[in-house]
């Protein structure tokens, strides 16, 4: 029996109800930024050791990914509003594929940083393109709360979170480290055929109609934007007084920038809108702090597992996967309830908890207790992105749901930024296990203000999630 024929039996019509053929593209389109992230996590001391290079510097292939896709997000999100996916969804996931054959062939730490910067790039079109999709079929079927399709989406990362440490473990057993770059090959071909599905046009709705092309993405602004996260984030990475000017760079290009967007009338982002968006800004906030102490665990932890205790990076694969399953599970029972103020209340206790524990732990403590850590830490993982994300769907303006898409991608990687320039500094040339409790209390504190910005944001305390701006 077809689709059409079982929602004519059940009364619906085929016309109000999601195209199940967008869902595919999307779902790849989004975990190919996580699938990355969690490979890498446990390839880098392989790496490290091939290459001659301590945790600072492989601490580059982490932060180089994000940094490019916290510049590209925003951007690409703003050009997916205007245009729609499915350009964007093509030319980026085929740079994967580019991304994977540099990867595979890298000499040196050099080229192989390149190439994350251009996975980084490559990713940035999926995760604003299915928020895109959601918004374009929601308007279309006339169902505008597609709660079951966003934790799908959730899942779908959480899914892939859970296979990415496992499947980067076997990886480098069976081929060395240079396979977990390989794989983006297939990944970039099945997501070039899966998005030639996409509608043409499809998105927000918000196509130019009107003045030059430029005009209409605010270059200047888009320019203006990327000097200043780009210097703050080198910043974050070479934390050194040597480097204060960077944040001199960081203050002056921001100034241009706020100047830049209340000026012009097609602005990159609205900064009036965002700034008399207070719920929005304070999820943004969220992001940011939740994911210090999520890429904090993901990279820390697992660097101090296989140096500090002792682990094969297969075995340290293993030890995440309890907390990626408890993700899952969470996200499934908690994704159809609108509101997210309990949520994020629990995964705020969740992840203070989890810190808390991380510091009882030392290279002789049992296995049993590494895989509670994990366990627990896999409530807020998710908890906390599934709130994040059914928030700025429901908050951000609807024509730029692109867009805010992509900015709580950046403020998320700002988070990973900080988390992997912590980690690196804790850690120095080694991942012992002094350094891994100094890196616990960091987290900690990011624990403790994740909490107190959701216990004060008093737009939580309504019922079911804030509508839209």
């Amino acid at each position: 029996m077809t689709d059409g024929d079982t929602a004519t039996r059940q009364g619906e019509r085929p016309e109000t109800r999601f195209d199940r053929r967008l869902i595919p593209p999307m779902m790849l389109g989004s975990v190919l930024n996580p699938v990355n992230s969690t490979i890498i996590a446990v390839a880098l001391v392989p790496i490290g050791s091939a290459l001659g290079a301590p945790p600072s510097r492989t601490a580059w292939l982490v932060s180089a990914l994000y940094l490019a896709t916290a510049l590209g997000q925003p951007v690409v999100g703003r050009l997916i509003d205007l245009f729609g996916p499915r350009r964007l969804f093509l030319v980026s996931t085929a740079l994967v594929g580019v991304a994977g054959v540099v990867g595979t062939t890298a000499p040196n730490l050099g080229v192989l940083i390149a190439s994350r910067v251009l996975l980084g790039f490559g990713t940035c079109a999926g995760y604003p393109a299915a928020m895109a999709l959601v918004r374009s079929e929601g308007r279309r079927t006339g169902q505008d709360n597609p709660a079951g399709v966003l934790t799908a989406l959730a899942v779908a990362n959480q899914t892939v979170a859970v296979i990415g440490p496992l499947l980067g473990g076997l990886l480098i057993g069976l081929g060395g480290w240079r396979s977990t770059f390989a794989l983006n090959v297939p990944l970039s071909v099945a997501a070039v055929l899966l998005g030639l599905r996409l509608p043409k046009g499809a998105g927000t709705g918000a196509s130019p109609r009107h003045g030059r092309l430029a005009a209409q993405l605010d270059l200047p602004g888009m320019a203006l934007f990327a000097a200043t996260l780009l210097s703050l984030l080198l910043f974050l990475m070479n934390l050194r007084p040597s480097s204060w000017y960077l944040l001199l760079i960081t203050a002056v290009a921001g100034a241009g920038f706020g100047v830049r967007e209340l000026r012009t009338g097609t602005p990159f982002i609205d900064l009036r809108v965002l700034a008399g968006n207070a719920p929005l800004l304070a999820t943004y906030g969220r992001a940011l702090v939740a994911y210090v102490v999520s890429y904090a665990f993901l990279y820390g932890f697992t660097q101090w597992t296989e140096e500090g205790y002792g682990l094969s990076p297969f075995h340290a694969g293993l030890v995440q996967i309890p907390m990626f399953l408890m993700a899952i599970v969470v996200s499934l029972v908690t994704g159809r309830r609108k509101a997210v103020r309990g949520k994020l209340l629990i995964g705020a206790v969740g992840q203070i908890a989890a810190c808390l524990l991380m510091l009882t732990l030392t290279a002789d403590s049992p296995v049993w207790l590494l895989l509670v850590l994990a366990l627990v830490f896999g409530v807020p993982q998710g908890l906390n992105s599934l709130a994040l994300q059914n928030s700025v769907y429901h908050q951000a303006d609807p024509e730029r749901t692109g867009s805010s898409a992509g900015l709580l991608r950046t403020f998320a990687y700002l988070g990973s930024m900080v988390a992997s320039a912590t980690t690196a500094a804790s850690f120095g040339p080694h991942a012992g296990t002094d350094g891994m409790h100094q890196l616990a209390w960091i987290m900690l504190a990011a624990g403790v203000l994740f909490l107190l910005i959701t216990v004060l944001d008093r737009g939580l305390r309504r019922a079911g999630t804030p509508p839209a701006a």
